[in-house]
């Protein structure tokens, strides 16, 4: 499957919500509300997981980066001027397991980058958490506050977070619905890389994105299947799909090409990415 180098989702009154761009083969996608600091309506619950899993099938789009239009947010969550009805607590539980539009996100097996620049709240938060890797602006704000508002997060929040910070910074995030700036959030690993000047960060997450698209495509993707899956599974389990998927890779394409550019003394070739590029972030 081959994509145009631009495509978008429309709402029905012909808004572009998310937009689509090719860089090689890696795959920008923007969400587009940025008057309203790219909160999360219907469109973006339906046409984002739906992107994402076509880029998966793609063999031409190796990595997919994630971010938002303008500087108010990444995401601030859902866009509560969106009018949807509360049902019986019965109803509402069914609604919520019919559109888990987020785990749908984690289960790209490609790489997921997040660009992060301003606001990053609630359920803009909790896609975020859904990526592999998530790059900051300096300015980028992190935050839970559902507690605030007598609920508590539904998009994952609760379980993703205390896996990537950990139990005690997972807590007092949410119980306390505080924000953390980027420096913070980068020290208890909530994001992983830093860009200093948010006017490059776009163009930094896609530098990063250009060298995981160099990385073999199957042992990228059994790595992260490895490191997913694992973290659920007791340590016994781990391992054995840890071998498992070692010894699906060792008479593979990929592992004879990194062999042969080894001894030839050349950057290996490895299917959609084959281009090179830097990586200014830290």
């Amino acid at each position: 499957m081959t994509h145009p180098p631009s495509q978008v989702v429309q709402e029905p009154a012909g808004t572009e919500v998310i937009r689509i761009e090719a860089h090689g083969a890696v795959r920008l996608v923007t969400l587009n509300r940025p008057e309203v600091g790219n909160a999360i309506n219907d469109a973006i619950r339906q046409g984002l997981p739906a992107l994402l899993e076509q880029f998966d099938a793609d063999p031409g789009c190796a990595v997919i980066v994630l971010t938002g239009a303008g500087s108010k947010g990444f995401c601030v969550g859902a866009d509560i001027k969106e009018s949807r009805p509360v049902g019986h607590p019965v109803q509402e539980r069914q609604r919520l397991f019919a559109n888990a539009w987020i785990d749908r996100v984690a289960a790209v097996r490609k790489p997921v980058v997040a660009a992060i620049d301003g606001f990053c709240l609630g359920g803009g938060l909790e896609l975020a958490l859904a990526c592999d890797i998530r790059v900051a602006s300096a300015r980028a704000q992190f935050g839970l506050p559902e507690t605030g508002l007598g609920l508590i997060p539904g998009g994952g929040g609760t379980q993703r977070l205390s896996r990537l910070v950990g139990l005690g910074w997972a807590l007092d995030m949410m119980m306390l619905g505080e924000r953390i700036d980027a420096a913070q959030a980068h020290r208890i690993g909530l994001a992983t890389r830093l860009v200093d000047d948010p006017a490059v960060l776009v163009a930094s997450a896609l530098a990063l994105a250009e060298r995981l698209a160099l990385r073999p495509p199957a042992a990228t993707a059994y790595v992260k299947e490895a490191t997913r899956a694992g973290f659920d599974l007791p340590l016994a389990e781990g391992l054995r799909l840890e071998k498992t998927l070692f010894s699906m890779l060792t008479n593979t394409e990929e592992r004879a090409e990194a062999a042969r550019a080894f001894r030839e003394k050349r950057p290996p070739r490895f299917g959609a990415g084959s281009a090179t590029g830097g990586d200014p972030v830290k």
